[in-house]
């Protein structure tokens, strides 16, 4: 089985390099090496030494690649590194007894968010347009899940034997008992607390969070800082009443909310005030019927953007 995988990613590898592989088997790489990455542990009794593995896989599939071809090979060291940690995750993978359990199911919203409740007895808020991915019952000692796309709002049941954790790009939540949101975008991903205590971790940095305040990371950078009231409810669950606030604040809430993005050729319009109530199970067509009224403006919604005609 790891030699049939080792042959793909070695074929994959050597496509990449020549500009070959396809828009779906360039994310094929990166998605693979990444999550194997964030979900495995390494058992070194049982597995050697991480670093010279590693580089006896490095070493093993570059010299198979040269002596494939007549030329010098100059390896394309992205996904020379991904192989790397992939063969290291994929040793840990078959070597992790509480993995192998995990029967992996996903849950996905269109139009409309959507809450699912997990085997430990924590809830999940889904925004629309969102997807999320999760053991059908949790093993070992700690409860993984992942955040593939899009927004939610987490409710956690405390267990302090088992932190739950959170992969979401390139972040990773950690916390035992608590609520939050965590709000995901391609330029961006923001963890905002209500209660309890959260950890987040990214590339070396990490910071602490208490109720109120937010970690944003952007441009691959982490930072701390105080959270917009507005924010700490679950605006899944809760009738939302935005009160003399600006058409800005609204449209952000509408965001996150049903996973959606806005466009608009007059920013001035976003300072408009105006008092908005979001039922809990309002669809967005609904929030934007009372907005037209409100504003006297135009908004309609295509797809996954709204716009104002």
């Amino acid at each position: 089985m790891i030699k049939r995988i080792k042959h793909s990613l070695e074929y994959l590898i050597d496509k990449s390099s020549r500009n070959k592989t396809s828009e779906a088997e360039e994310n094929l790489l990166n998605n693979f090496a990444l999550s194997e990455y964030q979900n495995s542990k390494w058992d070194e009794s049982s597995m050697g030494n991480s670093v010279e593995v590693s580089k006896n896989i490095y070493d093993g599939i570059q010299l198979r690649i040269v002596h494939k071809k007549a030329f010098n090979f100059n390896p394309y060291l992205k996904y020379m590194a991904a192989a790397s940690i992939l063969f290291l995750a994929g040793l840990g993978f078959f070597f992790k007894p509480d993995f192998a359990k995990e029967k992996q199911l996903s849950f996905k919203t269109s139009s409309n968010p959507k809450s699912i409740k997990l085997s430990d007895g924590s809830k999940i808020y889904l925004a629309a347009n969102s997807s999320f991915q999760y053991p059908e019952k949790f093993e070992g000692d700690e409860r993984k899940v992942v955040l593939l796309k899009g927004n939610a709002f987490f409710e956690i049941a405390k267990d302090k034997k088992h932190p739950f954790i959170i992969t979401s790009g390139e972040l990773k939540t950690r916390v035992v008992g608590t609520s939050f949101h965590i709000q995901m975008s391609k330029s961006k991903c923001e963890v905002i607390v209500v209660t309890g205590k959260v950890n987040v971790t990214s590339k070396g940095q990490s910071v602490d969070l208490v109720p109120n305040e937010e970690a944003l990371f952007q441009s691959q950078k982490l930072t701390k800082q105080l959270a917009d009231k507005s924010f700490l409810v679950n605006w899944y669950n809760t009738d939302v009443t935005l009160d003399q606030t600006t058409l800005k604040h609204v449209i952000t809430i509408l965001q996150y909310k049903y996973g959606v993005s806005f466009q608009y050729n007059n920013e001035q319009v976003l300072a408009m005030p105006l008092t908005v109530f979001i039922k809990k199970d309002a669809t967005l067509e609904n929030v934007l019927e009372q907005i037209n009224y409100i504003t006297n403006l135009k908004f309609k919604v295509y797809d996954e953007i709204v716009k104002v005609d």
